[in-house]
């Protein structure tokens, strides 16, 4: 270089001196290293705006590039899979607009910088100081002042080409003042650029999310159109369940198991505090308002199991219930919102608050995404008066319960609107997961709190995990609900999208991480991602349990088939259906004496004590059938056509019975039936209520059958007086068995078997001696005891003795009197077997016979009443009897609680258990084939 400048200098006639050529050429130098470093930066920050620019431009030329693919539409995979492309999507860009330089690179680079400036500036004053040695012409005031020096400076390659003073200087200036301004240009330019990058990106997103809403929709309906079609087909060759309904299947078959063993199949539990939007956020997806509300009051009661599927129609179904609820009509939906009020209330026994039995409901709709959830009560801070003591310890316990399975994914449910310090469910979630494994934060009410608050900041602190003692998998934030009850789903969806558009706050947040459409997409992941990470495991564990309860089963009862409960019931009904046919092969004969026997048992005590004794005693014949016949008439038409009723419902439940002890006696019977037969038939019993005519057919038969007195012939009255003999000894018989024990064994007994009177026993048997002289005296004595045969009695014992009162002597006379009454009506009997002739032919004298004619009254009565009877329980008691049996066990076979209560012991619990198991075994392994087969 240094020659060819020498070479120009000589053309030119000049020679340069060696300090001024030294001088520009150190000019130039430095001239060329300031451009190359200019060239650096500029380099850089060109290609950091090119490459977003050429990014953009890349993007637009690929997506016009594309072709039309809506003939595809048909061959789409399956939503879920649709979902996490989304997803996966929708996280390249947040970490597209969210990226940013490395802090220590950018303060690295600026201390460069500040060097390299420093060496410049000394190099270009040293640079400016030679040119105007070199130049005495030279202004530098007017060359710093020039319009154009920073054209001419930033030329491609003219600071090379011209090798003159000025523009050496130029160059190097420019370099000065491009260093002086650039830190400033740069911070603004990548400001600017970063923000329309942003607003740009978020165009796109927008535009994005609705070429994916329209993909959803004509998704939904194609989907739509291929259930259909598959119900269709379904019903031709037998429905197939989906997979989510089996596995929801399965969790109703545990929630009912009642054997030890733990129930770890995963499943969503929604909890949050009282009135947090808790069942808010589970009806946004669903997407249908199926839940009850009230205004500040407990409405969630029981546990709500609510599985979520994919179907044509948007319906719900309660589990055991053949009705469907259409949920795109408002009638339907209140209809379905007071059923689930309806069975919560049902749900709750024995004054309690809450209640842990299960009410299961299955939903189903286009677009639903599959998976069960499970609504618990609110966990609340105080209990109010109306609630039952134990309410708050409940709820916690019910929630404790439902967290503990290490497979159940948390969705913990905040309110956004309130302080977080007053929090309850956050505590209580942090305890049972407290390395957030399984739980999903969900925030509520955001609207709301963006607004209210005083520090809207603390909502980032919440979803960022930094504010309660809680981890989670993923935080969301959400909008459920403008206030109004009558909000249609999609009112709430669109005032939710638009809020979330709006909102300065979670503009800056992932947009995955908000509204309940992401929400249900990520839960759903998670569920399934927890099935099919443990339920193999489970099955597992129940083949083992299976395995358990058959070795014990064999060890216990080896002889016996393994007859659960339902199928114990079934024989224990088909026993007690054969014992009522039985009934039907009761002959006539066999009913009317069975009858006639029950009826004088329950009638000889009214006989003998109200109508025969009194009217007997009065000692004249005409007295006598006056007072028999005016007490037979108030008899029949009072009491006996009710008492014949009850004694017909008696026999026929004594027959019914002794065919079950019958049957009981047998070789072959089963114990285990004895307790719930019993129950039946006491049961059935209380049900059954006689005919309400017959007591009245009865009275008009009685009353004429007693009213006639005359006897036949030969053969009824010598079966009247063997009838009226038998009643007199018996109750003869009743009468000594009175009296002996009122005086004691008598000198037989004492000397044969070594018995004494007791002193009451011995002075009433010297009472009894002195009574006994009287009726020997008077055979015919009436009744009653005089006050002077008192006095006498009494005298006769102070003289022997004995003290005694006036009552004793009555209470003694009463069973002597009767016997001696009752002897002489036998002797009667025997005297009145001849006195046909006389009777038929209206003799009168010795003997009257008049006690005869009583009973043979009574007899006909009987048996006509015994007749009467017989017909009505063959012909309608019988077959009501029946009728109220089966209807009995059809309401015990509807009422699980009382095969529990009927139907007990280790035998039919085991055969329970073992049931249960091997159906949960079978039913998970189905499950286990069918989502292997989806995989």
């Amino acid at each position: 270089m240094w020659r060819i400048n020498q070479r120009n200098w000589e053309l030119l006639g000049q020679v340069p001196s060696t300090q001024l050529v030294h001088s520009r050429a150190f000019g130039l130098v430095v001239a060329r290293i300031a451009k190359s470093i200019l060239k650096i930066r500029y380099l850089l920050l060109g290609g950091a705006v090119g490459g977003g620019v050429s990014l953009h431009n890349s993007y637009k030329q690929w997506k016009e590039a594309l072709p039309d693919m809506s003939w595809f539409v048909e061959m789409l995979p399956p939503p879920e899979k649709l979902d996490t492309w989304q997803q996966n999507v929708i996280q390249l860009k947040d970490k597209v607009s969210n990226f940013e330089f490395d802090p220590r690179l950018k303060e690295l680079t600026k201390m460069k910088y500040d060097d390299l400036k420093v060496w410049f500036d000394e190099r270009l004053e040293s640079a400016i100081n030679a040119s105007t040695e070199a130049s005495p012409d030279f202004d530098r005031e007017k060359f710093l002042k020039s319009p154009d020096i920073i054209d001419r400076l930033t030329s491609s390659e003219a600071s090379e080409q011209v090798p003159t003073q000025q523009s050496q200087s130029t160059s190097a200036f420019s370099v000065f003042r491009a260093n002086k301004t650039g830190s400033e240009q740069k911070v603004e330019s990548l400001n600017s650029r970063v923000e329309s990058l942003q607003d740009e990106l978020i165009k796109i997103q927008l535009k994005y999310q609705k070429e994916l809403e329209k993909l959803e929709k004509e998704n939904k309906e194609l989907r739509k159109q291929i259930l259909l079609k598959e119900k269709v087909e379904g019903v031709r060759r037998g429905i197939k369940k989906s997979l989510i309904d089996m596995y929801s299947e399965v969790l109703d078959e545990l929630s009912e198991f009642g054997y030890k063993s733990q129930d770890n199949l995963p499943r969503v539990v929604v909890v949050g505090d009282q009135s947090s939007g808790k069942t808010s956020v589970l009806e946004m997806i669903a997407q249908a308002r199926i839940f009850p509300r009230g205004a500040g009051e407990m409405m969630t009661r029981a546990p709500v199991k609510v599985t979520l599927s994919e179907g044509p129609y948007h319906i719900a179904q309660f589990k055991y219930s053949t009705r469907e609820f259409d949920l795109t009509k408002d009638s339907d939906l209140d209809q379905l919102r007071r059923e689930v009020e309806i069975r919560m209330k049902n749900s709750v026994k024995n004054g309690q608050t809450v209640s842990t039995d299960v009410i299961s409901m299955t939903v189903k709709g286009p677009g639903l995404s599959r998976m069960v959830l499970v609504d618990l009560p609110g966990v609340i801070s105080t209990q109010t008066i109306e609630m039952a003591n134990d309410t708050k310890d409940s709820i916690i316990q019910m929630s404790r319960m439902y967290m503990s399975n290490p497979n159940a994914i948390i969705l913990c449910i905040q309110d956004g609107s309130v302080d977080a310090e007053r929090s309850n469910v956050t505590d209580l979630v942090s305890q049972m997961d407290p390395q957030g494994k399984r739980t999903i934060f969900v925030l509520t009410k955001v609207d709301l709190a963006e607004n209210n608050l005083a520090d809207p900041q603390r909502i980032e602190k919440i979803l960022s995990g930094r504010l309660f003692p809680m981890k989670a998998l993923g935080y969301f934030a959400v909008v459920t609900g403008k206030g109004n009850t009558n909000d249609t789903i999609q009112q709430i969806r669109d005032y939710e999208e638009a809020f979330f558009k709006s909102s300065k706050l979670f503009k800056t947040m992932a947009s995955s991480a908000v509204t309940t459409k992401n929400l249900s997409f990520a839960v759903s992941e998670c569920f399934w991602k927890m099935v099919r990470e443990t339920v193999e495991q489970q099955a597992d564990t129940f083949k083992a349990t299976r395995f358990n309860l058959e070795t014990e089963w064999k060890n216990n009862f080896p002889r016996l088939r393994e007859l659960d409960r339902d199928e114990l019931f079934e024989k224990a009904r088909g026993e007690i259906l054969d014992e009522v046919i039985n009934l039907s092969q009761v002959g006539a004969k066999e009913w009317e004496s069975s009858l006639n026997e029950k009826l004088w048992e329950n009638m000889k005590s009214h006989v003998f004590e109200n109508i025969f004794l009194p009217a007997a005693m009065s000692g004249s014949s005409s007295i006598f059938n006056t007072a028999v016949d005016i007490r037979l008439k108030q008899w029949a038409e009072d009491q006996l056509p009710a008492k014949s009723v009850q004694v017909g419902w008696e026999v026929l439940k004594d027959k019914f019975e002794g065919f079950l002890a019958k049957a009981k006696a047998s070789k072959n019977h089963d114990s285990i039936f004895d307790h719930f037969k019993e129950n039946v038939v006491e049961e059935a019993v209380r049900r059954h209520q006689w005919e309400v005519k017959a007591p009245e057919v009865l009275r008009v038969i009685q009353l004429n059958t007693l009213e006639d007195r005359n006897v036949h012939d030969k053969y009824q009255w010598d079966a009247a007086v063997k009838f009226l003999e038998e009643c007199v000894k018996e109750r003869l018989r009743v009468t000594e068995t009175l009296l002996r024990d009122l005086i004691g064994p008598g000198a037989y007994e004492r000397w044969a078997h070594w018995t004494y009177a007791a002193a009451d026993q011995s002075i009433k048997s010297k009472i009894k001696t002195e009574l006994d002289q009287i009726l020997v005296i008077d055979s015919n004595h009436g009744p009653s005891l005089s006050l002077e045969e008192q006095t006498v009695v009494r005298k006769n014992l102070e003289n022997r003795g004995v003290k005694v009162d006036v009552e004793a002597i009555r209470t003694t006379w009463f069973p002597v009197y009767r016997k001696h009454f009752l002897k002489r009506s036998l002797g009667k009997c025997f005297d009145c077997r001849k006195g046909f002739w006389m009777y038929q032919r209206g003799v009168e004298g010795e003997p009257e016979c008049n006690e005869v004619v009583l009973f043979w009254r009574i007899q006909q009565m009987l048996k006509v009443t015994s007749n009467a009877l017989r017909q009505q329980v063959v012909n309608r008691e019988a077959r009501r009897l029946e009728k109220e049996i089966k209807q009995v066990l059809e309401d015990y076979s509807q009422d699980k609680d009382k095969k529990v209560q009927l139907l007990t012991g280790k035998r039919v619990q085991l055969a329970e258990d073992l049931k249960r198991v091997r159906l949960i075994q079978e039913r998970l392994e189905e499950f286990i084939q069918a989502l292997n087969k989806e995989k």
